[in-house]
């Protein structure tokens, strides 16, 4: 879908197969475009509203089905909330939902006139995200809508770079929903490696090299390899590096680490095989980190990313990693499993620690790592932990902006005992049923190299309900804007 901008038109002149007004909360009196659609319709749009069909909460919607008086086919009535750029994601997915509804192939919101660029660029976000399904894998459906070839912004307040920065954002996180929901055996640790490297060809600025077993082996990457040796499958680490012409913050690197297990059975310590299949997407912290990598190239920011991404999958066989082995991490620390289906802490310590030695100057790292998250945090939030207060901050700051939502939990040395190994230098678990989540991000400190460093663990939100949401890819664009503008600015 492409989005275009009309910078002035009459509503009513709009041609399209739905048209979008939108009302806030509480409602008041309807105004601009709004109010002329409802004046051409006779008092319809008023009604929806005072009748409290839509009572302007930011994803309440309804459809009119136009007759004379209007060019668009059918009007939605759309709540935008108070306003925030998240309400107006809600509302551009609200209608997206309707446009699909209607078997729309055309739609142009008619934008309240104090709507500014970012309003309409986040509506136009919502709106592509909004149309996401993924069907690649199902025999023709003569049944299924038509998709929505276009959205027209009437905005006077908006600029053409609004709309395309919102639709290169939508794509990249549907881009990164479809990996996560990929079938394992139509995406290994290779596919998706090839696949990195196909966003990679053709961007300014952006590499992306891939390292194999024997690179890994010379690295020492010795908690990845093991994860690894279940399966037939081979282990690939996914570098991929954006250097653009200029950099607003010189020196300044930001690592971007995201777990990636094509598939996770548990290994030895399997998991229970009822909702098993959704261990497809154990690697939506390595897609968001590939797709927001391939975007901030993409949108030419002028800050610096190392992105590593270890892929592997995790599965039981003669060779798999077991309970009480010891393995040895790149960094030279040694590592007493526990638990084998504690994996991806293993992988991503080889990943941190590659990253830090690489020339990160700091390092955001995203995984879908631990249950206990869920049950703390639910869908909505992600976990956040941090080692320094002043990046901790602005990640925290750049969710609540981009939607991606993430709530600080607390780390304190404390808890380390719960990482103590008898054997080693550390465990990968504990067998106290306490703080998994706090104690699975101290495991991860470990790797750091002392960097600023923040880990997101997005066990709920990238995968609710059993489908992935390409969390993460908003959120370390927006961390990347904020990067990308000079110290103190």
């Amino acid at each position: 879908m492409k989005s275009t901008l009309r910078k002035s038109a009459d509503p009513r002149s709009v041609r399209a197969d739905l048209l979008v007004v939108c009302v806030p909360k509480p409602p008041g009196a309807l105004a601009g475009p709004a109010a002329a659609v409802d004046e051409a319709l006779g008092g319809l749009v008023g009604r929806v509203v005072s009748d409290g069909e839509v009572d302007g909460a930011p994803g309440s919607a309804a459809v009119i089905h136009v007759g004379a008086g209007l060019a668009a086919k059918r009007v939605a009535v759309v709540g935008i909330g108070s306003g925030s750029r998240d309400d107006w994601r809600r509302a551009g997915d609200a209608a997206a939902g309707r446009a699909t509804a209607v078997r729309a192939r055309s739609a142009a919101l008619a934008a309240p006139d104090d709507a500014g660029g970012a309003e309409v660029g986040a509506f136009a976000e919502g709106f592509g995200t909004g149309l996401y399904r993924l069907d690649r894998f199902k025999s023709r459906d003569e049944d299924a809508p038509p998709a929505v070839r276009r959205l027209t912004a009437v905005a006077p307040g908006a600029a053409a770079a609004d709309l395309r920065r919102a639709d290169a954002v939508a794509e990249a996180v549907n881009a990164a929903r479809e990996l996560v929901e990929t079938p394992a055996n139509h995406l290994t640790p290779t596919i998706l490696a090839e696949r990195a490297r196909e966003l990679a060809d053709g961007v300014p600025g952006l590499s992306c090299t891939v390292l194999g077993r024997s690179r890994l082996e010379r690295l020492g990457a010795g908690c990845l390899l093991g994860v690894a040796r279940g399966s037939d499958e081979p282990p690939r680490m996914i570098v991929m590096r954006y250097r653009p012409a200029e950099v607003a913050r010189p020196g300044e690197v930001l690592g971007l680490v995201g777990k990636a297990v094509t598939f996770d059975t548990g290994g030895i310590s399997i998991k229970p095989s009822s909702g098993m299949e959704e261990m497809k997407m154990d690697m939506g912290g390595g897609a968001a980190v590939i797709l927001a990598t391939a975007l901030i190239a993409r949108l030419g920011l002028p800050v610096e990313v190392l992105a590593v991404v270890p892929a592997t999958e995790n599965m039981p066989s003669g060779r798999a990693l077991k309970p009480g082995d010891v393995l040895t991490a790149m960094n030279g620390r040694t590592v007493e499993v526990i638990n084998t289906d504690a994996e991806g802490r293993l992988i991503l310590a080889d990943a941190l620690a590659y990253a830090a030695r690489e020339g990160a100057t700091r390092m955001i790292d995203l995984a879908t790592l631990t249950g206990a998250i869920v049950v703390a945090l639910g869908e909505v939030y992600a976990g956040l932990f941090g080692s320094d207060e002043d990046f901790t901050r602005l990640v925290r700051e750049a969710g609540e902006e981009s939607g991606d939502l993430a709530w600080p939990m607390p780390m304190h040395e404390r808890y380390r005992p719960l990482i103590e190994s008898k054997v080693a230098d550390l465990t990968n678990s504990s067998n106290k049923r306490q703080a998994g989540p706090v104690y699975a991000a101290q495991f991860l400190r470990e790797f750091t190299d002392g960097l600023p460093w923040c880990h997101v663990d997005i066990a709920g939100t990238a995968m609710p309900s059993g489908h992935g949401s390409g969390f993460g890819v908003r959120l370390l664009l927006e961390v990347a804007e904020r990067l990308g503008r000079p110290a103190g600015a």
